[in-house]
């Protein structure tokens, strides 16, 4: 029996991947460090962090403490390790470790050195004994969202998209994910998207579990954001969604971003679901915006243990993800 852990279980660590020279943040490399800086260590005053790199050396003399911070020198092509890191599953009780095909989010980037990292750090030795499996199936960590339950949340824009395994059915893909991941129900979100998000709509940037019975989600309210037919129709769907035991989910809606732009004036994907949970923490995405208060304290009554750290990522969503693409967990 597998299930894929849920991201509120013990973690063992948490990987992250910085920028470097020959990445898309080469032009303005100085300032793109801070928020992975700051996001590493919000994490590691209380657990292991990952951090793969280009030069072991230049990015350790950033921190004013390397405590928990282990420095690991593999060629990447982009930051965004959430969907090419590790999935962590539990099989017949013990932690083993999936390695999908990456493919640049349907081909729009190179990810041949991406793609190649899971296996690159398990043989370092840094994951210790636990089993690694490779699989050739085009999945994204930031695509999909489990309850450590069974039940998996996820998009048909992005899992059904051509540009992801063929362009599957719901059906054929969820054959895989009972096969992979040991999934037992699949929440099929059809509506939901945000403007500037290159990877077709990961769950994600939209909406997110935080225990088994509730999920916490972008809400639009303004009839005049170019967002606000599709995520009412998502707000809708995730209303009509039922717990395994039959009841309606706990939905917990979180205030869309202000609009924020580039220098071309294209719109960027700021939203507060790409937050992320850690063993101490909840580690949520600020934009200098008016609603980055409210979020922090709708994230304090969701997780009132835990401590609530805000860290700027208004230079992440200018490449087009926010702190949780950053991130992976890799479960105890």
């Amino acid at each position: 029996m597998r299930r894929v852990k849920a991201e509120w279980e013990k973690q063992r660590a948490v990987l992250m991947a910085f920028p470097h020279e020959e990445t898309d943040w080469a032009e303005d490399l100085e300032a793109a460090l801070t928020p992975f800086i700051r996001i590493a260590q919000a994490i590691a005053y209380a657990q292991p962090v990952y951090i793969v790199c280009r030069d072991r050396q230049s990015i350790s003399e950033r921190f004013c403490s390397t405590r928990n911070l282990s420095f690991i020198e593999i060629p990447t092509n982009d930051t965004w390790v959430r969907d090419y890191g590790y999935i962590s599953i539990e099989e017949n009780g013990e932690t083993k470790l999936l390695d999908f095909t990456f493919d640049g989010w349907g081909g729009k980037f190179d990810a041949s050195l991406d793609n190649l990292v899971n296996r690159t750090l398990h043989k370092k030795g840094y994951l210790g004994t636990i089993a690694l499996e490779s699989i050739d199936f085009v999945l994204e960590g930031g695509s999909i969202e489990s309850d450590g339950a069974g039940t998996i949340l996820t998009t048909s824009q992005c899992l059904c998209n051509d540009n992801r395994n063929g362009g599957l059915s719901k059906a054929e893909v969820a054959s895989r994910l009972e096969t992979y991941l040991g999934a037992e129900r699949i929440l099929w979100l059809d509506h939901g998207y945000l403007a500037g998000d290159d990877t077709d709509s990961h769950i994600d940037m939209l909406a997110r579990f935080v225990d088994k019975e509730s999920i916490a989600y972008v809400q639009c309210s303004d009839k005049e954001d170019e967002h606000y037919d599709a995520l009412q129709k998502m707000e809708e769907e995730l209303k009509h969604f039922r717990t395994p035991g039959g009841n309606p989910y706990r939905l917990i809606p979180l205030p869309m971003c202000e609009a924020k732009q580039n220098q071309k004036g294209d719109r960027l994907p700021a939203t507060y679901a790409n937050f992320l949970i850690t063993d101490k923490a909840l580690i949520y995405p600020t934009y200098n915006a008016a609603a980055d208060k409210e979020s922090g304290e709708i994230f304090k009554k969701i997780f009132p243990d835990k401590e609530i750290i805000p860290v700027n990522c208004e230079k992440l969503i200018e490449e087009g993800g926010s702190l949780h693409c950053s991130t992976m967990q890799i479960a105890q």
